[in-house]
């Protein structure tokens, strides 16, 4: 993702909050010039360590991400910050997509589930996964409203219409001012809403259409994907064409494993695949939405050669 970004923008900077010690020296031995580490050490504060062991590693991950962004803020005198999960990958820059708000405060993306895939109800109308606020009072006050919601409640499961950090954000367009909500069609593009879009390759930059609309790609979520030791890539159970596997999930493949050729020379104790398919199946989705999906044997890997 960080590689991806900077490819795409020469001038963001990025700030990634490390929470093992080793991702932390990993990335601090980079020494990217736009690359800001932050242990937790510094960021972490009574508030988080106080509801920290109550929750699960990935629990506790999604209670930190609005004092990610508030921290960012505060401590580094920002107007603005976006938060970015991990696993996506950036094929054009982003800055389209920040422009696009305007003067509204907060900018949100759609899951933009494609029908067979609509998990609206259970995991939100909205997707965390590229949101961005900015330092003005709407902007502030929305993020402090949701700071506090996910310290106190912020847990993978269920419940009262919530679910993790994501759910909270389903009727911010009616509770706060300045919500902008993303139109762009390449910014959010994730394998839950890829197949209602054509994939086209155009001297080596992809565009995304749907009907007489086309956009550039800016971003991919590439959820729950894993790259097994067998070769094996999965991709969960959704129907992807081979457009999709040829010109998103083939070059990403491609990346990785750059990466990780480099990290295995330089870090050689780094686990770097995990087999670990029964429970991936098992874990991705609780068992009532797994019956909401279509059989997942057979397509749900790729090989990677």
């Amino acid at each position: 993702m960080a590689q991806s970004l900077f490819s795409s923008d020469q001038d963001c900077q990025l700030y990634v909050f490390a929470f093992d010690t080793q991702c932390e020296s990993v990335l601090k031995a980079w020494k990217h010039p736009r690359l800001k580490v932050v242990s937790l050490s510094e960021f972490e504060n009574e508030a988080l360590l106080s509801v920290k062991k109550e929750r699960t590693t990935a629990e506790y991950c999604w209670t930190c991400t609005p004092s990610v962004l508030d921290y960012c803020m505060k401590a580094y005198g920002l107007d603005h910050c976006t938060y970015l999960d991990a696993d996506l990958f950036f094929y054009s820059s982003p800055r389209p997509l920040i422009e696009e708000m305007g003067d509204k405060s907060i900018l949100i993306t759609e899951h933009r589930y494609s029908p067979e895939y609509n998990f609206s109800r259970e995991c939100g109308i909205y997707c965390v996964q590229f949101i961005t606020f900015k330092a003005d009072a709407e902007g502030l006050r929305a993020l402090d409203w949701w700071r506090k919601a996910c310290l106190e409640w912020c847990f993978d499961r269920r419940e009262e219409g919530r679910y993790g950090d994501q759910k909270y954000l389903d009727d911010w367009t009616e509770r706060f001012q300045g919500v902008h909500v993303l139109k762009h069609l390449g910014g959010g593009v994730a394998p839950w809403n890829v197949q209602q879009y054509e994939i086209r390759n155009n001297d080596g930059k992809l565009y995304v259409r749907q009907g007489n609309t086309e956009m550039p790609l800016v971003f991919y979520h590439f959820h729950y994907l894993a790259v097994l030791s067998s070769g094996r890539v999965h991709y969960g159970p959704y129907r992807l064409t081979d457009s999709h596997r040829l010109h998103i999930y083939r070059f990403y493949c491609d990346q990785l494993m750059s990466v990780r050729k480099l990290l295995t020379e330089k870090n050689p104790d780094i686990p770097l695949h995990s087999d670990m398919r029964d429970g991936f199946l098992r874990r991705f989705y609780h068992k009532p939405l797994r019956q909401r999906l279509r059989p997942i044997e057979n397509m749900c890997e790729m090989k990677y050669v």
